[in-house]
């Protein structure tokens, strides 16, 4: 018993170690986004999010999915861990390079598509991002799979401050240009990776990347199936985007991506429990029996579906407050934070339930659930992005998770049945959607706050037992803290 409440304070330990950074990244944000906006049209702005988008798609196509065999190999017996990290990396570095010279090539027609203009630092932006990439994720990787909080967080926290420091210089130098966003971005990344590696090499210059059982058509063989998975939640990510583009033009992309942008208060606590939680899963499978692992699975999500609905009342509740720090021109944002809220909140469970089929290798299952959601999507966002703009595509983004969610978790418990308690996670959903539905065509901003605080404390309720466990976890945290101190 002791043994286990140790490791179960380690767990909560390390994330914190993980969340601290993220925390101070997501602050940060809030500093660098009303920044951006307030300085950007919404037209220029909207042309980002097409630059995250092209750079997302390219990315895809390189890593092969490699990077998914880095995370299940990692803990493997006897596996050469230097070896495995050039394995993973020789593939994707020849393919990038491959695509990268056919974006150069037609990089006036791709240019002119996504951005409404061409040029030479454009093109060289969008193919340095790309590249780059590539090596920062598995740069990362290696810092997540030994499961270091400290310098994971530490690294966010300087690309964010960098990013900032960048915006300032470049709205300085060329003003109200979305190429402002896409320096900002560029040159961060790449001294953050030139860090980590420099890092790596000093770390491990003594070991010998020796080789091992473990063959390159083996790594190839569990990352492609990720591939198709991988565009899938591509297109998931990205329809909702490019349908405003095209239905609206770049101004209501523009306000649609700011709202994209305040969901970071969601998404950065996503980025922080997948970078926690993928190799702490993985870990726990490999080396610890079924009858550990299952009733450790069903209670982690117990507590983090609860956190995650308390999140997105929160966030949809004091909305208002949230959208002013936009600027005038933005404040459409306030109609479109409801149903994106779901979208940070199933990706996050869905990473939870969905390891089932990551253990046993049925990657091919998440593309199935990926292919309904993305009929879905489409259909969502064809019927009512012309009716509705921005808020038909947050409406369209919601259903499409919900069925991602559902039809994803039933084929992982398929492969690797863990006893989740749904009950309340589907009850609190059904509330929030109805309280979503509300908020977002309703001018009523103080009623819709009070409706909102009743309805959340219906959920508290429901969940009592979950919230004394996470009250007794922070108790023994801070008795931890205290006593470190003390010594």
């Amino acid at each position: 018993m002791e043994h286990q409440a140790e490791k179960k304070q380690g767990i909560l330990k390390s994330f914190i170690e993980y969340f601290y950074g993220n925390f101070v990244v997501l602050l940060l944000g809030f500093v660098s986004l009303p920044l951006i906006t307030r300085i950007m049209s919404t037209e220029e702005y909207g042309k980002t999010a097409m630059y995250t988008s092209a750079v997302s798609i390219i990315y895809i196509f390189a890593i092969l999915g490699l990077d998914q065999s880095y995370i299940r190999y990692y803990y493997k017996e006897g596996v050469n861990r230097k070896r495995l990290l050039l394995q993973c990396l020789k593939y994707p570095f020849l393919l990038i390079v491959v695509l990268a010279g056919i974006y150069a090539a037609f990089s006036g027609y791709f240019n002119a598509f996504l951005f409404g203009k061409t040029g030479f630092d454009i093109t060289c932006l969008v193919i340095a991002y790309t590249v780059i990439s590539v090596f920062e994720r598995f740069g990362f990787l290696n810092i997540r799979m030994d499961q270091n909080g400290k310098l994971y967080s530490n690294l966010n926290i300087l690309s964010k401050v960098l990013y900032l420091l960048f915006v300032l210089l470049f709205v300085w130098l060329i003003g109200d240009d979305f190429r402002v966003v896409l320096y900002a971005m560029t040159l961060p990344l790449a001294i953050v990776t030139g860090i980590v590696y420099i890092r790596y090499m000093i770390v491990t210059r003594h070991e010998k990347a020796q080789k091992h059982d473990t063959k390159i058509k083996e790594l190839l063989r569990y990352g492609i199936p990720f591939v198709p998975m991988l565009l899938m939640e591509w297109l998931l990510s990205s329809m909702d985007k490019w349908s405003v583009k095209i239905f609206c033009g770049f101004s209501e992309t523009g306000i649609y991506n700011s709202a994209m942008q305040i969901m970071s208060v969601l998404l950065t606590f996503k980025i922080t429990y997948v970078a926690f939680w993928s190799p702490v899963a993985m870990e726990k499978y490999e080396t610890e029996p079924e009858e550990v692992c299952k009733p450790f699975f069903a209670m982690m999500f117990q507590k983090v579906q609860f956190l995650c609905m308390l999140a997105a009342f929160l966030l949809t509740i004091f909305r208002g407050v949230i959208v002013l720090i936009l600027g005038e021109s933005y404040r459409g944002a306030i109609r479109l934070i409801p149903f994106l809220s779901l979208m940070p909140v199933l990706s996050i469970l869905f990473e939870m339930t969905g390891q089932g089929c990551k253990f046993v290798g049925k990657a091919k299952y998440f593309n199935y659930a990926s292919l309904a959601a993305i009929i879905c999507n489409l259909a969502g966002n064809t019927l009512l992005v012309p009716v509705w703009g921005g808020v038909g595509a947050a409406l369209a983004t919601a259903v499409t998770y919900i069925v991602y969610f559902l039809i994803g978790t039933l084929f992982s418990v398929k492969c690797y049945p863990v006893p989740y308690r749904m009950k309340e996670f589907i009850i609190s959903v059904a509330l929030y959607c109805a309280y979503a539905a509300y908020a977002t065509w309703t001018d009523r901003i103080w009623i819709c706050a009070l409706l909102g605080g009743v309805l959340l404390a219906v959920v508290c309720l429901m969940n009592r037992k979950v919230i004394a466990s996470l009250w007794n976890d922070g108790k023994r945290l801070l008795k931890e803290a205290k006593s470190g101190g003390a010594k």
